[in-house]
Parts: structure tokens; sequence; C-alpha cells
């Protein structure tokens, strides 16, 4: 489904803050002071 109104990140962006519910209870919030490394996995098609 496209979405037109959705900016792409580009080289030296600043990555858009987010607060993810972690699976064991919990928050993450990204970016955080320390180095993350973000995997998606999107699943079967």
């Amino acid at each position: 489904m496209p979405q037109p109104d959705v900016k792409k990140l580009d080289t030296d962006d600043a990555f858009p803050a987010l607060e993810l519910d972690l699976i064991g209870g919990g928050k993450k919030s990204l970016p955080s002071d320390e180095w993350t490394l973000l995997l998606l996995y999107r699943g079967y098609w």
C-alpha cells in the first residue's frame, strides 16, 4: 500500500524518537544514549 506522505530516512537524517513495548515488560526508547542496532523482521509475504 503506497504511503505518499511518509518521508524516508536519508544519509545524515536523525532517527525519529520511538518508544517500544518490550516482550518481558517495560519500554525501550530510541534513540538512546548508547549504540543500538535495530533489526525488523516483516515475516512471510
